[in-house]
């Protein structure tokens, strides 16, 4: 059996995928923005903000989104995202919202907390929601040197494609390198020397 015959609708399913996401993170925002909570977008989705002011060609797709958020305004945050159909879950390491009450962990907003470690063994916190900015649309997305910080900071290996995302946008540079700590200048150097892998 072919991949055409099982599947017919496969590029209606490839287009709604990328729509469910950023109906998710629009909807999240809104009700973040409503609330009067502080919020930042982070993660492939603030990657993919950051590469679309420069070259929409060049934005990739990401699967779930992610927001940083006070920990002293959790409860006001997690009320305004049940208010708008998510529902809450703690799994190991993390607070999401699920779109739904059958919606799986990829159909979620993940929840960061500002000023803390994302993960014990990070060297810098998350950082302060104040570091976002506004962009169009309502909604706030986190400064490009933060989330370059942030980037280097977990440099797993998909932050670590969104940094190459980031400098084949032009975004990020060796100009980039003074404002970093040296282990995250080291960091970056190495994606800025073999940007190919």
């Amino acid at each position: 059996m072919s991949l055409a015959s099982e599947h017919a609708d496969i590029l209606e399913r490839m287009v709604r995928a990328v729509e469910k996401v950023r109906a998710r993170l629009r909807r999240a925002a809104r009700a973040l923005e409503e609330a009067g909570c502080s919020y930042a977008v982070i993660g492939g989705n603030a990657v993919a903000v950051w590469v679309a002011t420069v070259d929409e060609t060049a934005v990739r797709n990401t699967q779930d989104v992610d927001l940083l958020v006070e920990r002293t305004e959790f409860d006001a945050v997690r009320a305004a995202l049940e208010s708008a159909g998510f529902v809450h879950r703690r799994v190991p390491g993390v607070d999401c919202f699920l779109d739904g009450p059958n919606a799986g962990s990829r159909d979620a907003v993940h929840v960061v907390f500002a000023g803390e470690k994302i993960r014990p063994g990070y060297s810098l916190p998350a950082p302060a929601t104040a570091e976002a900015v506004s962009v169009a649309g309502g909604m706030r997305v986190l400064a490009l040197d933060a989330l370059v910080r942030m980037k280097l900071t977990s440099f797993r290996r998909k932050d670590q494609v969104h940094l190459l995302d980031l400098i084949h946008a032009g975004l990020v540079s060796d100009k980039s390198l003074a404002a970093l700590p040296p282990a995250l200048a080291a960091r970056l150097r190495e994606l800025l020397d073999n940007p190919e892998g």
